[in-house]
This record gives C-alpha cells, structure tokens and sequence, in this order.
C-alpha cells in the first residue's frame, strides 16, 4: 500500500445544481421540505455565499472577546474551556476557515494564538481526540504558514496518540489515561475522524507505523460496528486483556441498538478520509453504506435528528452539527466516487443549515450554528450552539465555493 500522491481536487459541474430559497421566517420542521431549487447554482450558491459572509462577521465580533476554547453555549453565549477539552481544534480551525474566506489576516492572527493555548495537550495520553484537537489546528496552520513548529507539535501528538492502540484488539482505546483500567477495551465511532493525524504522520515521517494502527483500527471498525442495514452503534467494548469483542454499547445514542445521527457522520467522514489516505476500496465501501443509511434516514428538512432510532424520531430534538459533518463527508464522498447524488444531498443539507439553523435572529448569539444537541441522551447540551457546527458549517460550503482553498487547507488528496 503505497501513500498516496498528492493532488488537488477538480470542481465539476456538479457544483450548478442544487437547493436553495430566502430564508423562510421560521425554522423548518421534521415535516418540511427543504425549498426546490429556483435560481439553479447562481441562488444556491448565493445562500451559501450569505452563510458564509454572516459566519465571518459574526466571529469578527465575537473572537476579539473570546477568553479560552468555546465548548457550547449557555443562554447564547460560549462556555470555555482553558485546555480544550476535545474540541479545541475546532476555534482556531473555525478561525483559519473565516481566514480563507475572507483574506482577513486577522483571523490568520486570530487562529495562530488560539492554537498555541493547544501545546500542551501534545502530550496528552488520556483522550483519543488528539486528531480532532491538531488536525484543523495545528496541522492546519503548518499547511497555510509553513512554519514548522506546528508540523512538529502535531508529529509529537501522533506519536502520544498511537500509544493508546491496544495491538490484541487492534483498536486505539478512546477514553482514559493508558494505565486507567475503566474503558480499557472501550472503543467508539468517533475515533474514525482522529486517524487522518495517523495519516499525517506516516505522509510526513515516512513511517508506516502510524498508518499502520490508522488501518487497524479503522479494519476493526469496520468489522464490529457496520450493521447490515449500514448503521452503526456508538460505542463497541472489547476485552482489553485478550482483544475479544464484548459487544455494542452507547454513551451519547438512545440505546446500544439505535444510531447516533453524529456518530454516523463522523463513521462517513472518517471512512471516506481513510479511503483518501489509502486507497483501500474497502474504506469506500464501507463509507458508502454508512451514507446511504444516513441519507434515507434524513428527514424532508435536511436537519438530522439527534438518533435515527429514538422513539420520537421523525419530530425528536434536531442537530444541527450532525448535519454540518455529514454534509463534509457526503461532499468528499462524492468527490471519491463521482456520485453526484452524495454532492447533491450535502448541498441541500447545508442550504437547509443555512436556512433554519444560524443564529441571525439574534443580537445576543455568540456562535454561528444553532439547533444543535451535545448529549441528548444525559439530557446536556440541548438546542445550543457547538463549536464543531460552525466549523463544519463553513467548512462545508468552502468546499462548495472555495474547494481549492479547502484544499491548501486540510488537503482533500484522491489516491
């Protein structure tokens, strides 16, 4: 398996066709379609366009203030965390999107000190999220600076990351210090989306060892998660003495047999991330099933609910941030497969997102993406903002208008 030559992504013409309207004056509902297309790509891409502009003037106003790493909000407003929790990477990620753009060198500014508060956590052995904290921080700013300080400090959180792979299970355990026996042999969906570091790494160093356990892991994912109808759990649990699997398991879904509506984007969109890192047709295969799952599960809105199976489920509570991850890995699906079906739909999500879930009916907001639900099954997090769904958001429709500046960024590499 060779690593993959660097390429830059084409835009087709697929990129003319798809949804958009104004703005309707109240959010969509679980029983409302997402308005047909009227003016073609010139409206859809203006809705877009609006989205996008309101995201960088919002943060404009916002980020001077911003006093550590947004982690949701509270009565509209962010709640920080001084380390980053797991979503660290997402504000100055957020940042370097607004940097793209708008070519405001203040956001550039702006994402370059956000990162650095990051350092520390590259020796961080007690979380698997190490990718979702350096990959659109640090990395990131290695691929728009050059400078190499951040492709060193994201080499050392790779290496702290593969010490997490238990060889017997060939899984990267998600949660707990590396000598902490609770959640030894716990593994989950969301670990899909940290291996792109791995893959980093191996590009980089040229050694395979990183994309080695990337591959591991991602094959035992495959194995053990993937149910026939292409759904998924959130969680598996293994024996982590012998690497037995014990079974399906949940923190953040309504049960150990539903689906997780954001655990199934981040299984689409790490799967497909894979597939552009290795080649393996496998990867595809499996990102595919995970998408057309979630695609038939949609409601006519375009905004998934929190699970596809909750009981309330068509009209349960709405995440927003599941859809704005979907929408990316439906895009870079479409782009691996040349289905513009996958294109399309990810566009009428974000055009749906752009539409009923931003925050512009509010001077007090502090984010750009509301409707979102953190945990809904520990009843935390519900109808807030996350930071992750305004990285996302602009993440996705910069991949509509600006694919090529997308592309410095996070490089969006076909094998």
């Amino acid at each position: 398996m060779s690593i993959p030559r660097r390429t830059v992504l084409s835009v087709t013409a697929a990129a003319t066709a798809a949804t958009a309207l104004p703005a309707p004056a109240v959010a969509a509902g679980a029983g409302d379609q997402v308005p047909a297309p009227q003016g073609g790509g010139t409206e859809r891409n203006a809705v877009l366009r609006s989205a996008a502009d309101y995201a960088v003037e919002k943060l404009r106003a916002v980020a001077p203030g911003v006093s550590g790493f947004p982690v949701g909000t509270r009565f509209e407003k962010w709640t920080y965390s001084r380390n980053g929790d797991w979503v660290g990477g997402f504000w100055p990620g957020t940042l370097w999107m607004a940097y793209l753009h708008s070519d405001d060198d203040s956001f550039r500014t702006l994402a370059l000190d956000a990162a650095r508060g990051l350092a520390p956590r590259q020796h961080d052995t007690t979380t698997h999220d190490l990718g979702f904290l350096f990959s659109p921080s640090w990395v990131t700013a290695w691929r728009l600076t050059g400078d190499d300080t951040w492709r060193t400090g994201a080499l050392r959180a790779a290496d702290t990351l593969i010490r997490r792979y238990n060889p017997r299970g060939r899984f990267l355990r998600a949660w707990g210090g590396l000598d902490d026996p609770n959640n030894a042999g716990r593994v989950i969906i969301d670990t899909m989306m940290n291996l792109d570091l791995l893959a980093f790494a191996t590009e980089q160093t040229g050694d395979r060892a990183y994309l080695d356990i990337a591959v591991a892991h991602a094959r035992t994912t495959q194995r053990y998660f993937l149910r026939a109808d292409g759904s998924t759990p959130h969680v598996h649990d293994f024996d982590p003495d012998t690497g037995a699997p014990i079974g399906p398991d949940t923190v953040q879904g309504y049960s150990p047999t539903s689906c997780w509506s954001r655990g199934q984007a981040w299984g689409l969109y790490g799967f497909t991330t894979t597939y552009r890192r290795t080649g393996d047709p496998q990867f595809l295969t499996t990102a595919r099933r995970l998408a057309d799952y979630a695609i038939g599960a949609l409601t006519a809105d375009h905004v998934p609910v929190w699970d596809y199976r909750s009981p309330q489920q068509p009209y349960d509570i709405k995440d927003a941030s599941a859809g704005a991850v979907m929408a990316c890995g439906l895009l870079d699906l479409a782009a691996a497969t040349g289905r513009d079906s996958y294109r399309q739909t990810a566009i009428r999500i974000l055009t749906a997102l752009s539409l009923t879930c931003l925050t512009r009916g509010s001077a007090r907001a502090d984010a750009v993406v509301a409707r979102c639900t953190r945990n809904r099954r520990a009843e935390d997090g519900i109808e807030i903002s996350l930071p992750y769904a305004d990285y996302y958001l602009l993440e996705g429709i910069l991949r509509v208008l600006r694919p090529a500046a997308v592309d410095r960024a996070i490089d969006l590499s076909l094998p």
